[in-house]
């Protein structure tokens, strides 16, 4: 089997773009990967296109990929639509590569697109009601309350403003991380100061204002234990990747130096385990095969890229990467081990929390980061001699974990 390589990247600004389509940011993305890989729209083959939320908010139910694509000169060959909501662009990234290691192609995009941000705020929060079973809406939400208990939220601690249903996922993930581990409401505003803190350095983030542990801990309640600077905001965004197999990258001249290697990329689905059996996690099987892939451990990653849609999000798949012990990602985060300069950095772009949360576009904008790590491009944010990174991005929710998940490992080529 051929050796993988993404050849090109490309990423809008996380944001409020109210003045752009999701045709504008995804063209923005893919000129921006065509022009970084150096690439020719001839040499491209086929194309993966993620997004989730354009048939909810415009009406676009279908061909979502074609509208996007073929107007940029890519029409005549195969795009796919990917819908695995907040793992949309991961899975688009996946299955590209699965079609060059199938042999059916040698040069294919992957891109992730999202226009979430809304005049209308009940249209816009209500975007993420049908990441779940919304048969049994009432069951799911009992079950994460469920896997809270022995943690009761102090007076006071929940908005009475709208806020997206998963922050009550997150909160009930937490409070069983609370129980369990003896992990603190400091340390997971431990984790939002460090990635607001990246932030800064990222010309790309939406939020770009560093905090600390006792302005996140002070600020407006989302629901206990999260406030509202640990959890990631309503963005708008694109991003894109540009991948090849061994043969094209010679062929076409690619600029080895700055190609990435993907030493492995792995895509779960949910598994039917028991609420408390934290060792089944859908995660946990997952790094392992992408570990045995790739060919290395955990100790060997230098950089990681972990899915925040709140801060207990980074900390629960540290654990599940097996970045630190289980109990040991809240410590690890309060002692700056996982902050630029620390012994692992994780989520240097500022991570969903401060990059942004465009949900069909989230996998690639975490690629976009590690290849810029890797490349060694990414100025104040850099972490010095990065040669292997890795990626978490997880989709909506089935039973008590996310309903897919995507472990992504990378090398310097």
């Amino acid at each position: 089997m051929e050796n993988i390589y993404i050849v090109g990247v490309g990423m809008t600004p996380f944001g409020r773009h109210l003045d752009k389509s999701v045709k504008q940011l995804t063209a923005w993305a893919v000129e921006d990967a065509l022009k970084d890989a150096g690439c020719e729209r001839k040499w491209i083959e086929a194309a993966y296109f993620g997004n989730t939320t354009q048939g909810h908010m415009q009406g676009q139910h279908m061909i979502r990929g074609q509208v996007a694509l073929i107007p940029l000169g890519l029409g005549g060959i195969p795009i796919h639509n990917v819908e695995s909501a907040c793992a949309s662009a991961s899975s688009a990234f996946h299955l590209a590569v699965t079609q060059l290691r199938a042999g059916m192609a040698d040069v294919v995009l992957a891109v992730g697109a999202e226009k979430m941000y809304s005049h209308d705020k009940a249209r816009m929060f209500s975007v993420f009601d049908s990441a779940w079973d919304v048969e049994t809406a009432e069951a799911n939400a009992a079950q994460m309350v469920e896997l809270g208990k022995g943690v009761t939220p102090p007076p006071g601690s929940t908005s009475d403003k709208p806020y997206s249903v998963f922050m009550d996922v997150y909160a009930g993930i937490g409070r069983q991380l609370m129980a369990r581990h003896g992990i603190t409401q400091r340390q997971f505003a431990a984790v939002s100061s460090k990635n607001h803190g990246h932030s800064v350095h990222n010309e790309r983030s939406q939020y770009r204002k560093a905090m600390s542990v006792e302005e996140i801990l002070a600020a407006p309640p989302i629901t206990f234990p999260l406030t509202l600077p640990m959890c990631s905001p309503i963005s708008d965004g694109a991003a894109a990747a540009i991948v090849c197999t061994e043969s094209a990258l010679k062929r076409y001249g690619f600029n080895r130096s700055r190609a990435v290697r993907v030493l492995a990329t792995i895509v779960r689905s949910a598994s039917q385990r028991a609420g408390d059996d934290l060792a089944n996690h859908i995660t946990v099987h997952a790094a392992k095969l992408a570990y045995e892939e790739a060919g290395i451990g955990p100790e060997d990653i230098n950089v990681a890229e972990l899915h925040d849609a709140s801060s207990i999000g980074e900390i629960a798949l540290c654990e599940n990467l097996g970045l630190c012990k289980p109990g040991e990602s809240g410590v690890m985060a309060e002692r700056g081990e996982s902050s630029l300069g620390g012994r692992l950095p994780i989520n240097p772009s500022g991570g969903l929390e401060s990059k942004g949360h465009p949900i069909g576009a989230t996998g690639l904008g975490q690629i976009f980061e590690l290849v810029e790590q890797l490349r060694g491009e990414c100025g104040p944010r850099q972490v010095h001699g990065a040669r292997f990174a890795v990626q978490g991005n997880g989709g909506g929710l089935w039973g008590v974990e996310e309903s897919i998940d995507h472990i992504g490992i990378f090398g310097r080529a």
